[in-house]
């Protein structure tokens, strides 16, 4: 590539070649992160989907992105804060790139830009031990908590007669859930697997929703959240390299059979982390995808 061209590369991605270390390929410093080589990450302390130790992002969301940063020659950089926080940093593009179980949603698209899923996350539930509910209506009039700002905030605003109890973090839930001041958690799977095992005082089990049918999602759209969802990492509106770089990453990772030994190693069912339900594909066709979009899954 000629000194010229290099030059128009990056200055188009909104760096300048000076600003990039002798150390950066051109391709890497044409991905347009803040800092050239380096990709600032923000999360909160969520294990075991993320987690820092050492300086380093560990957890199933972490090991997703330092397989992809290798790949991209880039430099992880860990910020942590709360989920307002990793949100707000995106928006404002304070960081490039914010992970950890965060959901796609079309209002959330709106103000910054998704990657294909690295995994889907099943409707899961803590309950108290001895405690059985399997379908929304099982949930009416009952005490259901979960993580301010997390998308089942809207979810179970709709359940009659329900009372919302949101936390700052999912300590908080399960403190809650275990003092018997709240009926159900609604949290990340892996987070309650985990729990279950670090916890055993707290006496929850990890249940499953059955999820509400179309009829009743057409009835209460706020319902959709009890639907399996797409998980994603988060960027700024304009990091469309970036982007589509990391998207095509996740995407060999499906196909190599790495993300299925991660999901393995954190205790997750690859069958109900890496297949999307119908509705994935038809939710951003149009919307942050092009009409043939197919989102990715193990077995194709």
């Amino acid at each position: 590539m000629s000194s010229l061209l290099l030059v128009s590369v990056l200055a188009a991605c909104g760096s300048d070649g000076d600003d990039a270390p002798a150390n950066v390929s051109a391709k890497t410093a044409a991905l347009g992160t803040i800092e050239p080589g380096v990709i600032k990450v923000a999360v909160q302390p969520y294990a075991p989907y993320t987690s820092v130790q050492d300086d380093k992002i560990v957890g199933l969301d972490g090991d997703v992105l330092t397989y992809v940063a290798k790949k991209l020659g880039l430099k992880i950089k860990p910020q942590v804060t709360d989920f307002a926080g990793m949100l707000a940093g995106v928006q404002s593009r304070r960081v490039d790139i914010t992970i950890g179980g965060v959901a796609w949603s079309a209002d959330r698209q709106k103000q910054g830009l998704f990657t294909d899923p690295p995994y889907y996350s099943p409707p899961a539930m803590a309950v108290r031990s001895g405690k059985a509910y399997k379908t929304v209506d099982d949930l009416k009039g009952l005490q259901l908590g979960t993580v301010e700002g997390y998308v089942w905030v809207k979810s179970i605003q709709a359940v009659p007669g329900a009372k919302l109890h949101a936390y700052p973090d999912a300590n908080g839930v399960f403190d809650d859930l275990g003092a018997g001041r709240v009926d159900v958690g609604f949290l990340d799977p892996l987070i309650i697997i985990a729990a279950q095992k670090e916890r055993p005082d707290l006496k929850i089990s990890t249940q499953y929703l059955t999820p509400p049918t179309a009829a009743q999602v057409k009835a209460k759209p706020a319902y959709e959240y009890f639907q399996p969802y797409q998980t994603g990492f988060y960027l700024p509106k304009k990091a469309t390299k970036l982007e589509k770089a990391i998207s095509e990453q996740i995407d060999a990772m499906y196909t190599n059979g790495e993300m299925e030994k991660l999901v393995k190693k954190y205790g997750g069912d690859p069958e109900q982390f890496l297949k999307p339900a119908a509705d994935v594909a038809t939710a951003r066709r149009g919307v942050d995808r092009p009409q043939d979009w197919t989102p990715p899954s193990i077995g194709q």
